[in-house]
């Protein structure tokens, strides 16, 4: 398992004494197979906030499904205002991603892949909208099953209305 630092963000609260300082940290944990998570650590110190970043991240895992070393269909994964298209990409393409997603298609082990973030820089909100939309990929097999058909009957052809 290896761990990564998206954000440290110091914050404030001020009490009647002052401001009291405190950190927090966005950790991303994956197994650079198809494992990935993340994980939110706030303490008074950022050694601390990193690891219990990087212990919540642990227990927050899901498997990614991927074709090859890419996504198996192009999705869109939403959080609050956040909205990240990810594209599957011919193989040798390399990752295409800006920050936070870029740490996470690492992790979850994805070697090829076109990213593009919507609506908000928000580190914590474009992580959770990465997550969300690798949780809505599944196999080609598994969209049938679900739909009660059979896996040629889904398959579609991009372009294809075009060529008929």
């Amino acid at each position: 398992m290896q761990d990564r630092v998206v954000n440290i963000a110091r914050v404030a609260k001020v009490v009647k004494g002052g401001r009291r300082f405190s950190f927090s940290a966005l950790i991303v944990v994956g197994d650079s197979k198809d494992k990935v998570g993340f994980g939110l650590g706030k303490a008074n110190e950022v050694p601390d906030a990193i690891r219990k970043g990087s212990d919540q991240a642990k227990k927050n895992m899901i498997t990614v499904r991927k074709n090859g070393g890419t996504i198996p269909f192009e999705v869109v994964g939403k959080y609050g205002s956040a909205k990240v298209l990810m594209y599957p990409a011919k193989k040798g393409k390399g990752i295409i991603a800006g920050g936070a997603v870029r740490i996470i298609a690492e992790l979850a082990g994805i070697q090829d892949i076109v990213c593009k973030v919507h609506g908000t820089r928000n580190h914590q909100n474009v992580v959770r909208a990465v997550i969300n939309g690798l949780k809505q990929l599944e196999s080609l097999e598994e969209y049938a099953k679900n739909r009660g058909k059979e896996a040629h009957e889904v398959y579609q052809v991009r372009n294809a209305q075009a060529q008929a």
